[in-house]
């Protein structure tokens, strides 16, 4: 989830249960009938959490991690990469900076605290409840919610949001697969029914939907034209969050601005946040201008992933003397898998030795020696970071007793061997990875003819095309190129426009593609969407290798199934595992930090959230003595 920001975990709070059941002050002996009552009620829940309590009762005043006094104004520029001609987040292509940029404008009906490890607290929605068994959650939304036009939330929002994303977005489809309706049940509360008991993650997972306007999408825009909530729009939306769009230009800039009498300012998840009058998001297509732009003070902050700019790019004037601060901030809540990705649909790619072949063909150790200036490690499990879950050494305990039904359905080495990349770096550690590669190809069927790789019994040619969206990457394959080609691959590199890239992604029209899937530290619902065998024919899904694997599909409902945070843990070890032993990936490189560089005007609390990263720019505000020195610097 995304990137993501998906994992509500379960707690209690009854604080709302008397007021549910009309009781006030003074209440003497309860009758028998009334017990009855209360037994059954359900329990409202401010707040809500997987496995554990919740750090904040239903009266907290803030969170822990942000400044109260924090001062409101000033603006702050950023940088997006690439492209946006969409602001309607219905339609699937929303993605990077417009979408985050456009999730601001909306409220969710819970938010996460970033100090507690998948926790949400009510925003529109004031408590929850579920039963026992998970089968449905109600959400009862707060009175005040409004819309930027005035008009309130209501329980039909919700329900024309549910349906929407459903009908329209592929991803949101699958995610919301088990979410057989969503019902009014009272003035303020809606209930989204399950299509089975037991998925502890569901009530949290519909907390998270984008709410939108019903009477505005089915209303008309300025011209008279009726808005369609299944096509893409550069109308500005409605919302009910603590953003609206100011302006834009098309493909090049969004500006977003603070909403004054936004309904929730006050709210206790409110407070110390939203500091910021302006949030601006400058697009660029060349990284390298974009860098330029930075170095101008054309842009206030920027996020750097790329290794070569950190140790290059950064030693001009403004970075020596201060005005420019460069600071790296702890991954603590996620782990990663970014890879080079076989398109398995294509049948060339769908032997497991070909795709291991692949992998002793990357020589990392080189890689990151010339490119990226020895910064990175090497990934080794689809949950790298997230040390808790990562699959390592042989399967033991309770992952080992998952793992034991399945033997004979997986490979043998899950049993006998601890997963490794080969390692390059050397000359002769490298001949000896194309021997091995080699070697794998020639079982699979392939051998070389005229230097060329080549299908044993048809003689077609194995060619593939790396395709890219971005020109940073380029260096990589380019990288890659030549010990595939030593093998006898006809290897092509072509870079094309985020537009048709995406086009090109949803129609599974690839041979090998860099991808890149976040996990949450409470893996879930959402590797159906990653690695499911559904997912796999649906166009525009996250499971880009195109893994279509009942034993992954039973070892995913494991996860998703999971009693307790001990089994959760053994269960998404043994799907790494297993993912990882049918070599679907070449996996590529972490860095455990997020690595940043503003120009010195912004404040920030003395001590930032565990969970948050760097917390920017939400819980940062703008300084105005810092800004009045780099005036006069």
């Amino acid at each position: 989830m995304a990137i993501t920001r998906r994992h509500l975990l379960q707690g209690t709070a009854l604080a709302a249960i008397a007021p549910a059941l009309g009781f006030g002050p003074g209440i003497g002996a309860v009758t028998p009938a009334l017990a009855d009552d209360a037994a059954n009620a359900p329990k409202w829940r401010h707040a809500l959490s997987l496995f554990g309590n919740v750090k904040y009762p239903a009266d907290f005043k803030r969170f822990d991690y942000v400044n109260p006094d924090a001062p409101k104004g000033g603006a702050v520029r950023q940088i997006a990469i690439g492209t946006f001609d969409n602001f309607n987040v219905v339609v699937s292509g929303v993605k990077g900076a417009i979408a985050g940029a456009v999730a601001l404008v909306y409220e969710p009906l819970m938010t996460q605290s970033l100090d507690e490890v998948s926790t949400q607290y009510g925003a529109l929605a004031e408590s929850a409840s579920y039963p026992d068994d998970f089968s449905y959650v109600i959400y009862r939304l707060r009175p005040q919610a409004k819309w930027h036009d005035g008009a309130p939330v209501t329980p039909d929002d919700v329900i024309f949001s549910l349906e929407a994303f459903k009908k329209h977005h592929p991803m949101f489809s699958a995610y919301y697969s088990h979410v057989v309706r969503a019902e009014k049940v009272g003035d303020r509360e809606v209930k989204f029914v399950f299509d089975m008991p037991g998925n502890r993650e569901l009530p949290q997972i519909v907390g998270e939907l984008t709410i939108l306007p019903k009477h505005w999408w089915e209303g008309t825009d300025s011209e008279g034209r009726k808005r369609d909530v299944s096509a893409t729009t550069l109308e500005k939306p409605l919302g009910s969050g603590a953003y609206r769009i100011k302006e834009f230009v098309a493909g090049r800039t969004v500006t977003l601005e603070r909403v004054k009498d936004y309904w929730a300012r006050d709210l206790a998840i409110n407070v110390g946040r939203n500091n910021f009058d302006e949030l601006r998001y400058e697009y660029f297509r060349d990284p390298t201008v974009a860098i330029e732009a930075f170095k101008g003070d054309q842009i206030d902050w920027r996020l750097e992933n790329s290794a070569k700019a950190w140790a290059t790019a950064y030693n001009f004037p403004a970075v020596t003397d201060k005005r420019v601060v460069l600071e790296e901030f702890p991954n603590r809540s996620s782990g990663t898998m970014q890879a080079f990705v076989p398109n398995q649909r294509r049948a060339k790619f769908s032997d497991p030795r070909v795709r291991r072949a692949l992998n002793y063909a990357f020589d990392f150790e080189e890689v990151n020696k010339l490119l990226f200036f020895g910064q990175y490690k090497r990934i080794t499990s689809y949950f790298d970071g997230a040390e808790e879950l990562m699959a390592t050494g042989l399967p033991q305990g309770k992952e080992l007793a998952i793992l034991e039904p399945i033997r004979d359905q997986v490979p043998a080495e899950v049993f006998t061997t601890a997963y490794t990349n080969p390692v390059g770096g050397n000359p002769e550690a490298v001949r000896e990875n194309l021997r091995e590669a080699a070697r794998l190809l020639k079982e699979a069927g392939y051998e070389v003819r005229d230097r060329k790789l080549v299908d044993s019994k048809s003689g077609e040619p194995f060619s593939i095309e790396l395709l890219s969206e971005d020109p940073n990457f380029e260096r990589i394959m380019l990288a890659y190129k030549p010990p595939l080609e030593r093998l006898g691959f006809s290897i092509s590199v072509r870079t094309i426009d985020p537009i048709q890239y995406e086009n090109r992604l949803r129609n599974w029209d690839f041979d090998i593609v860099i991808g890149s899937w976040g996990e949450s530290l409470s893996p879930g619902n959402e590797q159906r969407e990653y690695w499911g065998s559904k997912a796999a024919d649906t166009a525009g899904s996250r499971n880009i290798a195109g893994i279509k694997s009942p034993v992954i599909d039973k070892l995913i409902e494991r996860v998703i199934f999971a009693t307790d945070r001990e089994d959760l843990v053994a269960a998404t070890k043994a799907l790494d595992r297993v993912l990882l032993w049918n070599h679907y990936v070449v996996p590529q490189w972490n860095y455990p930090k997020l690595r940043t560089a503003r120009w010195d005007r912004f404040g920030r609390p003395a001590e930032l959230p565990k969970y948050g990263l760097s917390g920017f720019p939400a819980i940062w505000w703008y300084d105005a003595d810092k800004a009045a020195k780099l005036k006069r610097s």
